[in-house]
């Protein structure tokens, strides 16, 4: 997949024009034609070449998204929702230029039901916010993917995260959304009950979509309580394999795990440095249990028996929530660690998804890969998902370093979907996998087309996307 490859989107210059007047006489102050505010709300997370929006519009309301959406339906202008720009594969990207929709003054938390563990928010709303909101209900929301993303752009990308093996992914725990869709009408998707037979389900059709069919505006979200205990500690080994060996064993004895992270002995390499941990620059496993005072530990002693007849250990593990802390803000800045292994270059973050039993083979085909390419690739995965992401270092302004990253991350593709697996596990297709949806799917592809089709005749939200031309 190359960048020349991303699917062409035609500009409408006589509909943008025409939008731009209206949009700007309707929200005045909150709808900006800047160049740096339009380049903010392109994608600059990683090193797909930004192409900026031609306006961002601030709405406060479901009305004003419904505004915004009709005005350039009769124009036939481009739509793409943002949350805060922390995706990865160019989701907010404008090919074709259009109109940005910024869901940030939409940040309402609108009703929380602690006797049902559910509550409904605004898509502007961050998970962050949410947790710091909940705090006194003793529930929390447990969907993770480590930056402070809204949750509008977590349930569009299907974000998971390091809770996912225990608590699922945004596709388990989004009850229901309303949408604003291609035509400007809203859609709610369900009611708050924790199922439902009533007809299709709309509700996972919008979650994933990547605004490709509608903008989000509100959410009925699951909710967990909080547990009562929380233990957790890093434990090495001798090998990838070892490590990956040890995930699959503990998966297969139902052991409740609620964390279990894996970080090659690059990865750990930079983290050391990073974060200031002491631990051996080897394979490592992140683990973390949830439940009562006995059970965390007993859990904690059971993998700690794994991991010695896997030939690691010792698995050191505490439940005192400042060391805790400190491991787990060291695995979430993995990527600014990462950085520090190639100062001046930037990073490529993919990411693919086997099935546990295929992890350490994959793994090990993908360090080989790195090796033989003489690559600078630091590996860390949701090793209970059997998700892992690397992240190549490069010069993105030099071809060459351009052009073998991405035959890296073609190779690594074509290898997860030949292993019964998926070209991404939480980071969406958007621009950057395209070419690899239909390896993947094959005649699905064209179902999809189908839906965004009926929906989206106009094909005015987020154009360029998922779909291959």
């Amino acid at each position: 997949m190359a960048l020349s490859d991303l699917n062409p989107v035609e500009r409408n210059e006589e509909g943008i024009a025409a939008v731009l007047g209206i949009l700007k006489q309707q929200f005045g102050e909150r709808f900006q034609t800047g160049a740096a505010i339009r380049s903010q709300h392109a994608h600059t997370t990683t090193y797909i070449p930004t192409q900026a929006p031609d306006g961002v519009a601030f709405p406060e309301t479901t009305e004003e998204v419904q505004e915004i959406v009709r005005a350039c339906a009769a124009h036939r202008v481009p739509v793409i929702a943002f949350g805060v720009g922390s995706s990865l594969e160019g989701h907010t990207n404008a090919p074709g230029g259009g109109i940005s929709v910024d869901t940030s003054r939409m940040n309402r938390i609108l009703a929380v039901n602690p006797q049902d563990l559910d509550c409904t928010v605004e898509p502007g709303v961050t998970r962050e916010d949410l947790n710091r909101h909940l705090r006194d209900t003793g529930l929390f929301f447990p969907i993770d993917p480590g930056a402070n993303a809204s949750l509008g752009g977590m349930a569009a990308t299907r974000a998971s995260g390091t809770n996912a093996v225990r608590y699922g992914t945004m596709r388990e725990n989004v009850l229901s959304l309303t949408a604003v869709m291609a035509d400007g009408e809203t859609v709610t998707t369900g009611k708050r009950a924790k199922k439902s037979s009533a007809g299709y389900d709309l509700t996972r059709l919008l979650v994933g979509s990547e605004g490709t069919l509608g903008i989000i505006t509100s959410l009925t979200l699951r909710l967990q309580g909080i547990p009562q205990a929380i233990s957790g500690g890093v434990c090495p080994f001798p090998s990838l394999e070892a490590a990956c060996n040890a995930v699959i064993a503990t998966i297969q004895m139902g052991i409740p795990v609620a964390r279990i992270e894996l970080v090659n002995a690059l990865q750990m390499r930079a983290m050391k440095n990073y974060s200031k941990l002491d631990y051996p620059e080897s394979p490592c496993l992140f683990v973390e249990f949830h439940g009562s005072d006995a059970g965390v530990a007993e859990q904690a002693e059971t993998f700690g028996m794994i991991a010695e007849e896997n030939g690691g250990g010792p698995f050191l593990w505490t439940s005192v929530a400042e060391e805790r802390t400190k491991l787990w803000k060291a695995r979430h800045d993995a990527y600014w660690a990462s950085l520090t292994l190639r100062p001046g270059t930037k990073g490529l973050s993919t990411d693919v998804c086997v099935p546990i039993s295929r992890l350490a083979e994959c793994v090990a085909e993908t360090e080989a890969d790195i090796a033989e390419m003489g690559l600078v690739a630091p590996i860390v995965g949701h090793a209970g998902d059997g998700n892992f992401h690397v992240l190549v270092l490069m010069d993105v302004n030099d071809p060459k370093e351009i052009a073998l990253a991405e035959k890296f991350v073609s190779r690594l593709n074509m290898r997860a979907i030949a292993m019964d697996g998926t070209c991404t596990g939480e980071h969406g297709i958007g621009q950057g996998k395209i070419g690899f949806l239909r390896h993947e799917l094959g005649h699905g592809v064209d179902i999809m087309r189908s839906i965004k089709k009926a929906l989206d005749p106009q094909d005015i939200m987020n154009p360029g996307k998922i779909l291959p031309a």
